[in-house]
């Protein structure tokens, strides 16, 4: 398998569960099909203190990289990210204020810019917010340093979500990516 910090593509695909969401990150194919499966998460739907932990697949034994809120219930809520040991790699949060008109992330790396992601189109972004329909209208999120592009996360049309992830940066931490995108989608709507 290629190195994950190597990867300029991935795929996120949510799988349908009744009580969990569950998440596959696999990598991208050069003809753009799905490859190997290089992280799998099982998330509770409504926890109050949100804590997700992504593993190499489903059989939950080897630890990707975590993330937990900080705090139990808060609107701006910044999550911690952290590697299989445990060791901090990064956070994010969403930008309650920013997110009003346009849903807004920041998210931070050691070593590197802070980074700010924001919906591409602020015109879908408001009709998700105030017709149930539109939740099923594609999204795509570009997260940028300085103004220069960093990764970008698009949702395809589709019955269940499924996302592209472009990474043309090579120093941001691909479990940071993962974590983000996994996130985007379990966390949007809230």
């Amino acid at each position: 398998m290629q190195p994950l910090q190597s990867l300029t593509s991935m795929t996120v695909r949510q799988r349908i569960r009744m009580a969990v969401n569950q998440y596959e990150v696999r990598t991208t194919q050069p003809d753009g099909g799905e490859g190997e499966m290089i992280a799998f998460v099982q998330q509770k739907r409504l926890a109050f203190k949100e804590q997700v932990t992504l593993y190499t697949d489903d059989s939950k034994q080897y630890p990707v990289v975590g993330f937990k809120a900080r705090q139990v219930v808060d609107l701006g809520a910044t999550y911690d990210v952290f590697d299989a040991n445990g060791q901090p790699i990064g956070l994010f949060r969403k930008d309650f204020k920013q997110s009003l008109l346009r849903s807004t992330w920041h998210l931070e790396q050691p070593q590197l810019p802070a980074m700010v992601g924001q919906e591409r189109n602020q015109v879908l972004g408001l009709l998700r917010r105030f017709i149930d329909a539109a939740q099923f209208v594609p999204y795509h999120f570009d997260f940028t340093a300085n103004g220069d592009p960093v990764f970008s996360v698009d949702k395809r049309w589709g019955i269940r979500d499924r996302y592209t992830v472009e990474i043309p940066n090579p120093h941001v931490d691909r479990r940071l990516v993962i974590a983000m995108a996994v996130a985007l989608d379990a966390l949007q709507g809230r």
